[in-house]
């Protein structure tokens, strides 16, 4: 039996368990200085003054005018200042920096800033900014609607979301000899944090290192957001010829960072009498935030996912993300995703109730198919799930006995099928040009890329697959620390392509090894003729084809399929919602290590609990009025129900021993399922999260 396919310990473990791991506020350097951001107040207008209210001495002051470079981060397109010079487009924005070496005297400095105030646009319904357009269409929407027996309109809105991971944002910017600097941080993507380091501090790319330190978590919050800090940091380790340590508190990390977009999903659906979908008119709206930031990406998947796993020969999906005055939204799992298969498949539901038809049913008429052809005419494979998931999900739940014995009753059961596209959408691999490095070393052999370890347990997987691809015991792979000195760029840690596109680009590094080490142990082969080392780059599976402009073809590699089924009680008397039980079945090629594959499963179920029931964002003038724990409630043990989890496996023959992404998939599912299992119980609930006050609002439109 090979390593891939066991549970062999986290490489990360142990350090961990025992308090050796050394996070980024753990970490000192001599003369260190502490940092601090100092932020708008008010959500549009223009600065007028800023004055400090403190004696200056002692402390480094950094203002826009202090930038050497651009001053923009670096994302997508570059409308995001580093530091505001007078216009103010949301709440938070930073406007000045300080550093001092004693924490108190810092959070004791007190900066007035005046302002002459705006009206902000807080409304994405009135915004006619937009930062992103995208049209998707196939077939003939006039005739789709023509062929319809019946029509169904709703509308679905889903609300911000908090990442709570356990380690806010912190980096350690350490000025260099050379007029260069170094970042430690939390963060997923090196080389993204390395690039928008250039353009702000006017620095070549040699002169600029990054270094991902442990990371406590980050969920897509790590992916953008790291840019912003890391440029404050280093802005004033530059000035003060000193490294400087920037670390959030929670109250900061909730108050200024990226949450999950906002959205509201319009659905215009057309279906026979027999279910078969034949016309599908669907609009999607994303609150952006008052910068572009990953907003496009964001909306992209949004828009790919939204017709579901169904397949309709006639289809128009039109979609937006614009711009309101308040924090700009990026990155969080599923990234758009999660939004539009919440709206798909709450209105499935109330296609099949308009029917008379059972959810199930009307599901598996409609499902995805090896060999059917998706919204941008991709043609999927055999590792279509769609039908397979579904029934196991059915089969598994006792679907069919508990939605006839529950009615009447306060129980109900709902369902939810989905998909995940694997990597990076449409061409976007092929202009990351991925690359790793395998070389040998005393050890063993040595993995280098860029795939940062949060929690997911990529690294232990990575490893597993050199080890598999090589036949070595697994001991003798180690991970190295991703340093932008020392490693490739391999792309970001995001998208669910850590596994199947790093790991393939490593897989293919170990049969080429393997060839290379002419029979000997990779240790001793090192010990008689130095390093072998050997890179490879990303190249896509054959065949694969996509049309940036028009948005045809093949959006994704592959995707991975789920169909979770949710169990509630409700509580007539507080509108309470209590899931009791989840039925997981998803597929995801080959699972390389099933006890990781098993935490990302449960834990990304766990999560979207809280976005579908409790976590509400609230926002007041433009900015988060609920930035704390105490009254931002996410999910605990005692609020996880009970998860009978099914991994069914049907390889991916261009992923690493057939395996795909994982990481994002179980997050699609559970709001629909919990909104549907509501429907059973007669509540007609359209916007999450599904608040006691939401649902006693269904409550009385039932009555």
């Amino acid at each position: 039996m090979g390593i891939v396919g066991t549970n062999v310990p986290r490489v990360d473990g142990p350090a961990k368990a025992s308090g050796a791991a050394r996070y980024v506020d753990d970490i000192t350097f001599p003369g260190m200085l502490h940092g601090r951001t100092i932020r708008t107040t008010i959500p549009c207008g223009r600065i007028t003054d800023v004055r400090l209210e403190f004696d200056p001495a002692g402390f480094t002051v950094v203002d826009w005018r202090d930038i050497p470079g651009e001053n923009c981060i670096t994302h997508i397109t570059d409308d995001q200042p580093c530091l505001v010079q007078s216009e103010v487009r949301h709440v938070a924005e930073p406007v000045l920096l300080l550093a001092h070496e004693d924490r108190d005297a810092l959070r004791a400095a007190r900066v007035h800033i005046a302002y002459e105030r705006g009206q902000p646009l807080l409304d994405p319904l009135r915004s006619t900014l937009v930062h992103k357009r995208i049209l998707i269409e196939q077939g003939d929407l006039a005739r789709g609607f023509r062929a319809a027996d019946l029509v169904v309109e709703g509308e679905y809105r889903t609300g911000h979301q908090e990442h709570a991971y356990l380690e806010p944002n912190g980096v350690i910017a350490v000025p260099e000899p050379n007029g260069g600097v170094t970042v430690y941080g939390s963060l997923q993507c090196p080389y993204f944090v390395h690039h928008a380091l250039t353009v702000l501090l006017a620095l070549p790319a040699e002169k600029v290192r990054v270094v991902a330190t442990e990371q406590g978590g980050a969920f897509g919050g790590k992916e953008d957001y790291p840019s912003v800090i890391a440029g404050h940091a280093a802005l004033l380790a530059l000035k003060a010829k000193r490294p400087v340590k920037l670390v959030y508190d929670r109250a900061e990390d909730m108050w200024a960072t990226t949450k999950r977009h906002p959205s509201i999903v319009r659905h215009r659906t057309g279906v026979t009498k027999k279910g078969k979908l034949v016309a599908m008119e669907i609009e999607v709206i994303l609150d952006g935030g008052a910068y572009v930031t990953l907003s496009p990406v964001v909306l992209s998947r949004s828009c790919l996912h939204a017709a579901g796993a169904y397949r309709c020969p006639h289809v128009r999906i039109e979609g937006r993300a614009v711009f309101t005055n308040t924090p700009p939204n990026g990155a969080f799992r599923g990234f758009g995703a999660p939004q539009a298969q919440f709206a798909i498949e709450a209105h499935m539901d109330r296609v099949a109730e308009a029917l008379g038809m059972d959810p199930a049913r009307l599901r598996l008429v409609n499902a995805l198919r090896p060999g059917d052809t998706t919204a941008t005419g991709q043609v999927l494979g055999a590792d279509c799930s769609a039908v397979a998931v579904l029934r196991e999900a059915v089969r598994r739940s006792g679907w069919r006995r508990k939605r006839a014995a529950w009615r009447g009753t306060n129980k109900g059961i709902g369902l939810a099928l989905f998909r995940h596209g694997g990597g990076f959408t449409g061409s976007g691999a092929v202009r990351l040009a991925s690359r790793a490095t395998l070389v040998t070393c005393e050890r063993g052999v040595r993995i280098l890329v860029a795939s940062t370890e949060m929690g997911q347990g990529a690294h232990t997987t990575l490893a597993q697959i050199v080890a598999d691809a090589l036949g070595l015991p697994f001991d003798q792979v180690e991970v190295a620390v991703p340093d932008t000195a020392e490693v490739p760029d391999s792309g970001p840690t995001v998208a669910s392509r850590t596994c199947m596109v790093v790991g393939r680009i490593l897989e293919r590094c170990a049969h080429e090894m393997r060839e290379g080490l002419g029979g000997l142990a990779p240790a001793e082969h090192f010990r008689l003729h130095g390093p072998l080392v050997v890179t490879k780059q990303y190249e896509p599976p054959p065949g694969v084809a996509w049309d940036e402009d028009h948005y045809r073809g093949d959006a994704y590699p592959t995707f991975a399929w789920g169909c979770d089924v949710a169990e509630v009680e409700y509580d007539p008397d507080t509108y309470e919602v209590k899931p009791t039980k989840l039925t997981l079945v998803q597929e995801f090629g080959r699972p390389i290590n099933p006890t990781l594959a098993l935490g990302q499963i449960e834990g990304g179920t766990a999560q979207a609990l809280g976005w579908a029931l409790t976590e509400h964002v609230v926002m007041r003038d433009g900015g988060m009025a609920n930035a704390q724990f105490t009254d931002y409630t996410i999910p605990t043990t005692l609020d996880t129900p009970r998860f009978a989890t099914v991994m069914l496996e049907n390889p991916y023959p261009h992923g690493p021993f057939g395996a795909k992404g994982v990481g994002e998939l179980p997050f699609n599912g559970p709001a629909p399922a919990i909104v549907n299992a509501l429907r059973h119980l007669g509540l007609d609930v359209r916007e999450i999260p599904a608040l006691p006050e939401r649902v006693m609002e269904a409550a009385r439109g039932r009555a």
